[in-house]
């Protein structure tokens, strides 16, 4: 029988129902774990990523698991020709790996991102979100390992959950996976068109995008959740057959430039009042990047603050003392306005979303519930501590914004603050 290894790390929580999907279809489904020895996975036929949080989505959904050394065997496994399915965070580790869409040497060309819910005009929700969507087959049955069951045009109605679903990605490789039949699913509405709104598109993404392939077909990131229904029995059904018929792999290449992404220097908006926020209690968050750059073999400390730039008119003073008292920047119970930190062989780098979601839905509460009319901007960040403990300061600290670890720069602007 055929088998097939459902990774977990820690935080995942959809084995058991990955695990039943897999059954309905006559696949041998064996639970592996992040830790297990990696020269074990050779020994399977396919591989599926499973959804939940792994790592506590920290940094970002997906990036700490995707630096995990069981990824290279993954990459081994995948470059074989092996089907590899990732579902939801699963999706998001191999976005962040690579794997998806399949330049080469596996560099980063696509982000999954925070959700965009906007509905006339304004922000109608942030963050996790699920519902049931239809998915729409946009390629040929035998494009990919995970479509062969289906026929091109058929929609399937399956669940999603998630915070950071929203697939982004240049213009320029977005026209070469089209060309290359590499948008596997698309959402869409109940008569199969791809409408880009709303709750149609649920979470913006960019040309309605649920599922993408690699150019082989072999390796799929999927948002939505297949193996919770057996409306979504297809996917899996479809990867039995790739296998069964020895893995047949596409002739499909994807070649695109990305120029290198430059770090320049922080400088607020005129009249604009900074605030930095700090936890009282452990950031769990800096301590996780920290304990994965460990493993990488860099010995650094991180801190980790919420930077907020906020744009006032009239009297500054009174009007951050409205903000202040709403409580939306902050949760005074276990955060409080700070400064950025500063120690030696220490730099600091304020990562923002290029579509800040967050700081927009804040801004609408500030002026709109609480009737702040006075404040004109708001843009949040998180500010990113990196102390090196020795030397080569400086090509130490390129290396680590090298592993993408505090920012994908599909989906982030990142500068550094003097």
């Amino acid at each position: 029988m055929i088998q097939i290894a459902i990774i977990q790390f820690p935080g995942s929580n959809t084995e058991r129902e990955t695990l039943m999907a897999c059954r309905r279809v006559d696949l041998k489904p064996v639970e592996f774990l992040w830790n297990d020895p990696v020269e074990k996975l050779s020994r399977f036929d396919g591989y599926i990523i499973v959804g939940g949080f792994a790592y506590e989505d920290r940094s970002r959904a997906g990036v700490i698991a995707a630096l995990d050394p069981i990824m290279k065997q993954i990459k081994v496994e995948a470059d074989k020709g092996k089907p590899v399915l990732g579902i939801c965070n699963g999706a998001q580790i191999l976005v962040e790996s690579g794997l998806v869409p399949g330049l080469d040497g596996h560099r980063v060309g696509v982000a999954l991102t925070n959700n965009k819910r906007v509905k006339s005009g304004h922000v109608v929700g942030v963050g996790y979100y699920n519902t049931w969507a239809n998915l729409k087959m946009s390629v040929p049955p035998e494009r990919c390992a995970f479509t062969r069951h289906l026929n091109t045009g058929d929609f399937i109605n399956i669940p999603l959950a998630h915070g950071e679903g929203r697939f982004i990605l240049p213009d320029k490789l977005m026209q070469q996976i089209i060309a290359n039949n590499q948008i596997v699913y698309r959402y869409c509405d109940d008569d199969g068109s791809a409408v880009d709104e709303f709750p149609i598109n649920p979470n913006g993404s960019m040309y309605n995008i649920a599922a993408v392939c690699n150019p082989s077909g072999n390796v799929m990131a999927m948002m939505p959740h297949p193996e919770r229904t057996e409306k979504g029995n297809a996917v899996f059904s479809s990867m039995k057959e790739f296998i069964d018929n020895g893995n047949p792999v596409t002739n499909h290449t994807l070649a695109f430039e990305r120029p290198p992404y430059e770090v320049t220097n922080y400088r607020a908006s005129q009249n604009a009042v900074e605030w930095v926020i700090d936890m009282i209690i452990t950031d769990n968050e800096a301590a996780s990047v920290h304990n994965a750059l460990t493993r990488l073999g860099y010995n650094v400390s991180i801190a980790r603050q919420t930077h907020w730039e906020i744009g006032v008119e009239g009297t500054r003073k009174s009007v951050l003392q409205k903000i202040d008292a709403t409580g939306e920047l902050y949760n005074s119970n276990k955060e409080f306005i700070s400064k950025i930190k500063s120690a030696d062989n220490t730099a600091s780098f304020l990562v923002r979303q290029k579509e800040d979601m967050l700081g927009r839905a804040k801004f609408e509460s500030l002026t709109e519930r609480f009737e702040i009319t006075e404040l004109n901007q708001l843009i949040r960040g998180v500010i990113w501590n990196v102390t090196v403990n020795g030397s080569n300061f400086e090509s130490i600290l390129k290396d680590i914004l090298n592993t993408h670890i505090l920012f994908n720069p599909l989906s982030y602007e990142c500068y550094r603050i003097n």
